[in-house]
């Protein structure tokens, strides 16, 4: 399962930042370098500040990883994973583009995760989950993650880059809405 060989990959970078501490330095997403550095988009991803980071991270990964992997399959996963994590740093640094944040470097797979939680929310809309210990719908949910993510986006204080959620959102969202159709064009023509 992917899902899993993702989460290994996040736990031993993970390690090897706390063994190198430069390594974060090195890899972490600066949105004034992204034109000179463009894989930062990429590397960023797989960083993390604290334990507490990788752990939320990975926890929601486990959790709704698996659910989009088990009904799109490993490739249509992983294109979401990168997809969302890289469309989400482009959302952050858009953000430093306009103006709206000051270049504050970002790290770590949220933007990805979340776009997994949009297709999750996609796939299984009616999945009820416990979103600050209150039960809704997985629909729901990304519905309050996208307003969160979006007030969170204008909040430089935060020390969280909400942009790159609410990108990862959006990929995630629109990537599992057009797979969907797909889904039932195929089924209908076939």
């Amino acid at each position: 399962m992917i899902t899993l060989t993702i989460l290994a990959a996040l736990f031993i970078v993970f390690l090897m930042q706390i063994a190198f501490p430069p390594l974060t330095q090195l890899f972490m997403f600066y949105p004034d370098r992204a034109l000179t550095q463009p894989w930062l988009f990429i590397t960023a991803i797989f960083l993390h500040a604290n334990f507490a980071h990788i752990f939320f991270n990975s926890y929601a990964l486990f959790l709704f990883g698996p659910l989009v992997e088990r009904k799109m399959g490993k490739n249509e996963f992983l294109k979401i994973f990168f997809g969302a994590g890289i469309f989400g740093s482009l959302l952050y640094w858009l953000t430093y583009i306009l103006g709206i944040i000051p270049p504050i470097p970002a790290l770590g797979a949220s933007g990805a995760i979340y776009g997994i939680m949009a297709a999750a929310a996609v796939l299984y809309p009616n999945l009820r989950i416990f979103m600050f210990f209150f039960p809704m719908r997985l629909r729901e949910a990304v519905v309050v993650w996208f307003i969160i993510s979006f007030i969170g986006t204008f909040d430089v204080s935060s020390g969280i880059a909400a942009a790159a959620h609410l990108g990862g959102l959006i990929f995630g969202y629109l990537y599992a809405k057009d797979w969907m159709k797909k889904q039932v064009y195929e089924w209908w023509w076939v």
